[in-house]
């Protein structure tokens, strides 16, 4: 009896027991796991210690060592940095790690490693740059972003402009991202309008010509710029920033056609096939006729971002000079003579100019002031009247010269006339007063002829001439250039072949002189 009371007892101590121990163990892992600020062991820190990985929030596997993840892929961004160039990397995904400790750790380093080998990705802090709205692409830094804005605006501004512009389109950018008021304007500039104005005045009045003063700097667009991380393969080099704020947007356009332009000529400037320019003319089919000066719709591509300037500019511009016409009736009619030379004028023009990437595209006049003042050109107009009547005496036609082959027989024909060669200048004069009969030329020989009807009997005729200086049914004076000396027709050489008639009949020139 004794012994089972003993037994019973022994059992009842040994469950009392076993609730303490697994208490004390739990009690005393529990505080190991805790804050860390409480050891009710101090053996506890020595126990085995496991972390759960974790890809964007995903669990991929378990390591014995934070070190082990961290070392791979410190290793893997260092050996993307190397295939580029002057880049900071890190890896797109986020990674974290739960610790557990554990009696019996599990855990499979390279597994973990393999499946991060395959899946992580590395990103760049990157400036994105937008404009109006519209995504342009990614730079390596806000300094490229710069750079690339002023190259940009440095075809339509000064440098030291383009600096000035650019740095206050960066600073408000950044102001934007802030919170701060800003309004749509790329920049602002500081001070009062009354001192803006007093500013410009001051500036205007000191304005000489050839001077300009740049007012005003601003985008078509409103230009954004914003921190991003992205793929490397992303980021945009300043050229290629370039290319696409130039290229911008497709957008349509207005052709105006040219001389020798046809529908498939247009379509193919614009890249386009035929049937796609139809589709943006519906007034237009394929046998359409387009005339010089029609218009025709087509595509083309709008920059993305267009300069708008405002400037005051000063120039000296010509005045042209006014023409007075005099009539005299100690000239001809139909003869003109200067009296007096005109002289263009010049004027100072103070502008305020518009402009859309480096083209005025308005222009206000500010202030004039006239520098020199034209001189007036007089021409005297003839009214006297040319007599259509010859006087009977004619003048020698040639400006000198001689007889190189007289009235007669030659080479076994009738030589009809004279020939004059070699004066002094080839100028032709008509002989008398007259009408013009006919000047042209003429196929029987005489080439380029004049025939003159002097009105009292009599004509003349000059041929063989290089060209003709007066008009049929024009009336001549003695002595007036009617042409000039050639060998045209039959001729041998230059020379004038002259011939008179009298009531029709042929009559012998040098009988005349």
């Amino acid at each position: 009896m004794l012994d089972n009371k003993y037994q019973k007892a022994s059992k009842n101590k040994q469950k009392a027991l076993v609730p303490k121990v697994v208490l004390t163990t739990c009690l005393s892992i529990g505080i190991t796991l805790g804050s860390g600020t409480i050891h009710a062991d101090k053996k506890d820190d020595d126990l085995p210690r496991v972390y759960h990985v974790y890809m964007d929030g995903e669990h991929i596997g378990t390591v014995g060592s934070k070190e082990v993840i961290e070392s791979f892929l410190n290793k893997k961004v260092e050996e993307e940095e190397n295939k580029r160039e002057d880049v900071e990397l890190a890896v797109s995904q986020d990674i974290s790690y739960i610790p557990e400790v554990t009696f019996e750790p599990v855990f499979n380093n390279q597994r973990v490693i393999n499946q991060l080998k395959n899946e992580i990705t590395y990103s760049l802090a990157a400036v994105k740059l937008e404009v109006g709205g519209e995504l342009v692409g990614y730079f390596k830094d806000e300094d490229s972003v710069q750079k690339l804005l002023s190259k940009y605006m440095d075809k339509y501004l000064p440098k030291d402009t383009v600096q000035e512009y650019i740095k206050d389109i960066v600073d408000n950018n950044k102001s934007e991202e802030t919170g701060s008021d800003s309004d749509e304007k790329t920049h602002e500039k500081t001070g009062s309008d009354s001192d803006k104005k007093s500013n410009e005045k001051s500036e205007k009045d000191n304005m000489k010509v050839g001077d300009s003063n740049i007012l005003d700097v601003s985008f078509s667009e409103k230009v954004s710029i914003s921190d991003e991380k992205v793929d490397p393969k992303e980021i945009l080099t300043i050229d290629q920033g370039i290319k696409l704020l130039k290229r911008g947007t497709l957008g349509e356009k207005v052709h105006k056609v040219k001389s020798g332009e046809a529908l498939s000529t247009i379509a193919d400037q614009y890249e386009l096939s035929v049937p796609e320019l139809l589709s943006l003319n519906p007034d237009l089919n394929e046998d359409s006729i387009i005339q010089i000066g029609d218009k025709v719709n087509v595509t083309g591509y709008e920059p993305f971002l267009n300069i708008e300037t405002t400037e005051e500019k000063v120039v000296e511009k010509e005045m042209d000079y006014e023409t007075e016409h005099k009539k005299t009736d100690n000239l001809y009619k139909g003869q003109t003579k200067v009296k007096q030379q005109g002289q263009e004028g010049s004027k100072k023009i103070h502008y305020r100019l518009e402009k859309k990437n480096g083209k005025v595209v308005n222009r206000e006049v500010l202030d004039s002031e006239v520098m020199k003042e034209p001189v007036k050109k007089i021409v005297l107009e003839g009214t006297k009247v040319i007599p259509s009547r010859g006087t009977g005496d004619f003048k020698w036609p040639a400006a000198g010269g001689y007889v190189s082959s007289g009235m007669g027989q030659r080479w076994g024909s009738f030589h009809k006339g004279i020939d004059i060669a070699r004066p002094s200048n080839r100028s032709i004069y008509a002989a008398d007063n007259g009408v013009v009969e006919s000047a042209g030329y003429d196929s029987g020989g005489y080439g380029n002829r004049i025939v003159i009807n002097h009105k009292n009997g009599y004509k003349t005729t000059y041929s063989h001439l290089s060209s003709i200086k007066v008009n049929a049914g024009q009336t001549v004076k003695k002595g007036q250039v009617i042409g000039i000396m050639g060998s045209t027709g039959h001729s041998t050489g230059t020379h004038l072949h002259f011939e008179v008639y009298k009531n029709g009949s042929l009559q012998n020139p040098s009988n005349y002189f």
